[in-house]
């Protein structure tokens, strides 16, 4: 069993069932949560007792990342081992079923880290590197979790961490392999543990979580969570988003706009929309002006990402002309839009590059 990821209420249960003293749950949260202890031993309030039932029925369970590749920009791509095989030493890095990656991107002013909920994807996006794998599997609340605590592990410094509980991560997105409406609880326990005040207590203002747009969870997101929001649109029209996004025909476009449309932007949450730029197909004044339309209204801003050119992949990016005209274009008719700066291309790393794939000849940093 895997006490990490675990939220409060479940720990509880735990210590109930095994006879501990309830205010034991909390004091594993500290341990595990805030001083980022990865061993029952190590866990000096509890009792010999305690410490040694515990080595017996769980672990925390953290693992650290495998393989770590640094793009000439600063990004850093991490690969994670996740899943009922993960602890199998002898499974293959060529195998990617079983492999996650997570991408930590600093700037001047902040440093955040798009993380993966699942191996692969369901969704099939045509443009998207990760959807083109296919699906192997939903990743736990630990799977998930596991990737910030140990990045930040990588990229903080150790003694800082220990004194002052200072982090390197400022922000979280969820971003990186996956569809989190398709595995929404271990999504939500997640984001449970990041804003509890017996977890991180983080401002829910600090995480994004994107989605295509499958409403029912999306709306239990809207209805249960804080946190930022962001839609992959990349085209205006039905019919042409459905032929890049077959979430298009069970879930339109339109009709996520309705629900969005139900629920209040003007406060600290806020509703953003991802749009890749492909050369030819989504990036002319009439997808600009449809584009506008379909916002007009909703508090939001607009995302444009370039295309990142991958094997196999029949699209191009739009020229950076047709990108800053289409940005002016939004802008002049009210619609927020700004161009999303390419991270970690080099190396993978960038928008829809995620595939879980092990580079040999980089390591841990």
């Amino acid at each position: 069993m895997v006490l990490f990821g675990q939220t409060l209420e479940q720990l509880q249960v735990l210590c109930l069932d095994e006879g501990f003293p309830k205010f034991t749950a909390r004091q594993l949260c500290d341990w595990m949560y805030k001083k980022r202890v990865n061993d029952f031993d190590s866990m000096t309030n509890l009792s010999l007792k305690i410490r040694a039932r515990l080595n017996e029925i769980a672990t925390v369970g953290r693992t650290a990342p495998i393989d770590c590749q640094t793009s000439v920009d600063g990004t850093k791509k991490y690969l994670f081992s996740c899943g009922s095989e993960s602890s199998n030493n002898t499974q293959s890095l060529s195998d990617n079923t079983q492999f996650v990656e997570s991408v930590f991107i600093p700037t001047s002013d902040r440093a955040t880290l798009c993380i993966s909920c699942q191996r692969g994807c369901k969704m099939g996006c045509r443009f998207c590197v990760t959807g083109k794998q296919g699906f192997h599997g939903s990743l736990t609340a630990a799977d998930i979790l596991n990737q910030l605590f140990e990045v930040d592990a990588q990229v903080s410094p150790a003694q800082d961490v220990k004194q002052s509980g200072i982090q390197t991560i400022t922000n979280v997105v969820y971003m990186g392999m996956g569809e989190p409406m398709d595995n929404y609880e271990a999504v939500k326990q997640s984001v449970e543990v990041l804003t509890a005040d017996w977890g991180l207590g983080w401002s829910p203002q600090r995480i994004t979580v994107s989605t295509v747009g499958i409403i029912p969870t999306l709306r239990r997101l809207l209805d249960e969570m804080r946190c930022h929001v962001a839609v992959s649109l990349h085209n205006p029209f039905p019919e042409e988003r459905e032929e890049i996004m077959p979430v298009e025909r069970a879930y339109p476009i339109t009709d996520v706009i309705k629900l969005l449309r139900q629920y209040d932007w003007h406060g600290q949450r806020r509703i953003s929309f991802e749009y890749i730029m492909f050369r030819g197909q989504n990036d002319d004044i009439r997808h600009a002006a449809a584009l506008t339309s379909l916002l007009r209204g909703l508090p939001c801003r607009v995302n444009l990402i370039r295309f990142h050119t991958s094997p196999d992949m029949p699209f191009r990016t739009s020229s950076d002309i047709t990108i800053d005209n289409f940005c002016n274009y939004l802008n002049n008719h009210g619609i927020i839009c700004t161009i999303r700066a390419s991270r970690g291309e080099d190396i993978m790393a960038a928008c829809g590059l995620l595939a879980g794939k092990s580079k040999t000849e980089t390591s841990i940093e």
